[in-house]
């Protein structure tokens, strides 16, 4: 295959340059044109042929495709308490190397979780000088904080996560619908997401054979994502409050999501690469790398989610990057019930979905849409390819392939379930208001806490 390259150390390193390609992702779509950077912020967005190459360092990429820096708003980077399994500085380094430029950090996993505005100090406080990409940070929402929550808003953060179930770790216990209705109406007042991880449990037959992913799955039904999800519904259209559901596995929940969009609820949803790569029926028996909650369903399942992507019911994608210690995936023994729930993908989002979006027919344009411009809106951050927005930018090969091997990812652990899967589209850098920052890791720093 022939593909264009750029030099893995360009010249043009400083905060004043100047790149041009035939393909250019803008807020309005993709066309030829020349992007110039000053002090780290974008210039001048001019015609292709109006660039000249000795303006600021100016460089012409030839096919190599410029993007606007990727925005994750529901990464796990467990710092402090939990570095052992992901942290700031490997955590970013990952989210560089794939193309993100910003992310937010969610408040548990670490110890202490982000229930406080102490604990919100503390992880901005261990986070200085980490960092190869933004960070922001989500409050948390459990039994007995709710007074804290207004004071988390005060301190910056970008929104508030709960969950329906247990969380995985036990100093992060599941909110009940007393501490939604108290905490939701403060939050439609101040503009600020409630994020929702969105299963109600009910018991279920124990595994009969543990190992047996069918079974895990089976543990995990859809109805414990409708059952949540109708009643988060509700509660939206009670009080108002913009209401995020995460990492939606179920497609058979989107019909009624669907519903509320119609209604004018302020409601949106997210999905991860996971649910719209791999499918039930291809995971082996004691592959606990793929074990994650909500799980992994059918291949009927998947193109249904990527359909509802595609409709606008499903608003954008978020790897929901959950990594832990090897051995706590259990591989040895194979076992589902023992095993911890989480993908790591940071690194690897845009080529996953590039892969898996072009097979449908899916433009650049709108693997932007849900990489970039619709996390922001979430979070309100700015995002795109725009004169005087900062230029975090990304020059990305869409026709060159590789096969990805988890030694190689800058993720503090190699455990990964895309091992050995060949993706199309290499990240040939990533920008950070104007400074290299991937995927070639220099040293941190780079990245703010915000």
């Amino acid at each position: 295959m022939t593909t264009d390259t750029v030099s893995s150390n360009p010249t043009n390193n400083q905060r004043d340059f100047s790149l041009r390609s035939h393909r250019v992702v803008l807020p309005e779509g993709e066309r030829p044109a020349s992007v110039t950077v000053r002090d780290g912020k974008i210039a001048d967005i001019g015609e292709y042929e109006s660039h000249r190459s000795e303006d600021f360092g100016g460089e012409d990429l030839g096919n190599l495709t410029i993007l606007p820096g990727l925005i994750d708003p529901h990464v796990h980077l467990n710092e402090p308490g939990r570095t052992e399994w992901e942290g700031f500085a490997t955590g970013t380094a990952a989210a560089a190397a794939g193309g993100v430029t910003t992310l937010v950090d969610m408040p548990l996993n670490s110890t202490p979780v982000t229930t406080t505005a102490e604990a919100l100090q503390i992880k901005r406080a261990v986070a200085e000088g980490k960092l190869h990409t933004d960070v922001g940070f989500h409050a948390g929402l459990v039994p007995g904080n709710e007074s804290e929550i207004e004071v988390l808003i005060d301190a910056g953060v970008l929104g508030v996560k709960a969950f329906l179930c247990h969380s995985g770790i036990d100093d992060f216990p599941a909110a009940t619908e007393r501490e939604l209705r108290a905490v939701m109406p403060l939050l439609a007042e101040r503009n600020v997401p409630l994020l929702v991880h969105a299963e109600l449990v009910s018991p279920t037959p124990a595994m009969e054979n543990p190992r047996r992913y069918t079974d895990y799955l089976a543990t995990r039904p859809p109805q414990f994502e409708r059952e949540a999800i109708a009643m988060m519904i509700s509660l939206c259209r009670e009080t108002g409050c913009r209401t995020h559901i995460v990492h939606l596995a179920d497609a058979g929940s989107v019909p009624m999501l669907r519903e509320a969009r119609r209604e004018g609820l302020p409601l949106t949803i997210e999905t991860c690469p996971h649910y719209l790569t791999f499918a039930a029926e291809e995971i082996p028996d004691g592959a606990t790398q793929y074990k994650c909650a909500p799980p992994i369903r059918d291949a009927a399942n998947r193109e249904a989610l990527w359909e509802a992507l595609a409709e606008g019911v499903i608003d954008f994608i978020t790897t929901d990057h959950s990594p832990c210690a090897p051995e706590m995936k259990h591989q040895e023994s194979g076992r589902f019930d023992l095993a911890w729930g989480g993908i790591s993908s940071l690194q690897l989002t845009l080529p996953i979905i590039w892969t898996e979006a072009s097979k449908r027919g899916h433009t650049l344009a709108e693997v932007v849409n849900w990489l970039c411009h619709k996390p922001a809106e979430l979070v309100g951050l700015e995002s795109g390819i725009q004169v005087a927005a900062a230029a975090n930018l990304v020059v990305f090969d869409l026709a060159a392939e590789f096969i990805v091997h988890g030694e190689q990812l800058h993720h503090r652990h190699p455990l990964t379930p895309y091992e050995g899967r060949t993706l199309q589209g290499v990240l040939q850098r990533t920008y950070l208001r104007g400074e290299l920052t991937g995927p070639n890791i220099s040293s941190p720093g780079k990245g703010r806490a915000l």
